[in-house]
């Protein structure tokens, strides 16, 4: 299959400062498997991060709401996600993290409420970010099982880094998000930044943005 570059205008999210470069296309397409298990611990991850806000914040009007039935959604896609490994004979390994979400994990302001909406925040970048690269793996990979899979999950992906703003939109006014957003989507733009010392080490958030 003859794999074409994209332009600057696929998968674009508005939320993010800059996009993917097609050099992590190629690296992600090369070790496919590896970066399907660096995506189920994503989802799982991302499951255990929803359910952690839902525990800080126990009595936050309308949150469980909205978290429960995503981290639900997340473990049902890392379910999804597992079964593809297993049928490749490969099972969930450790892998060495990228330090992407440790990165943006830095940004979380301490003091309350920024925490928590620095957290909506960073959630929602990682979300948007997942269904960019997503998309990419979904139009450009050679591999037809991969792109069903990775096509599949799209809708949903979209809906989780719009549930994340649409927590933040309800206590906060956009005069206050905006300006904290585009300060995140900064930082989450220079963890993308740089090459890989080894192209075998991508995952679904390794460095690889274009300048």
């Amino acid at each position: 299959m003859t794999v074409s570059t994209p332009d600057k205008s696929v998968a674009s999210i508005r939320w993010l400062k800059a996009p993917t470069s097609w050099s992590w296309v190629e690296q992600a397409n090369a070790c496919p498997v590896e970066v399907l298990i660096d995506h189920a611990h994503c989802e799982r991850k991302a499951a255990g991060s929803a359910v952690q806000m839902m525990f800080r914040y126990l009595c936050e009007p309308g949150l469980g709401e909205v978290l429960s039935p995503l981290a639900r959604e997340e473990l049902e896609h890392f379910e999804q996600v597992l079964v593809v490994i297993k049928a490749r004979g490969r099972y969930l390994e450790p892998l060495p993290s990228p330090g992407y979400g440790a990165e943006l994990a830095k940004h979380i302001r301490k003091a309350e409420p920024h925490r928590m909406l620095d957290s909506f925040l960073v959630a929602g970048l990682i979300e948007a970010r997942s269904h960019e690269r997503m998309a990419l793996l979904a139009e450009h990979s050679p591999d037809p099982e991969l792109r069903q899979l990775y096509g599949d999950l799209l809708t949903s992906e979209a809906r989780h880094f719009g549930l994340y703003w649409t927590l933040a939109e309800s206590r906060w006014s956009r005069e206050v998000i905006k300006p904290r957003l585009e300060e995140l989507a900064e930082h989450e733009s220079r963890a993308l930044d740089g090459k890989l010392d080894d192209p075998q080490d991508v995952r679904m958030h390794s460095v690889g943005i274009q300048s």
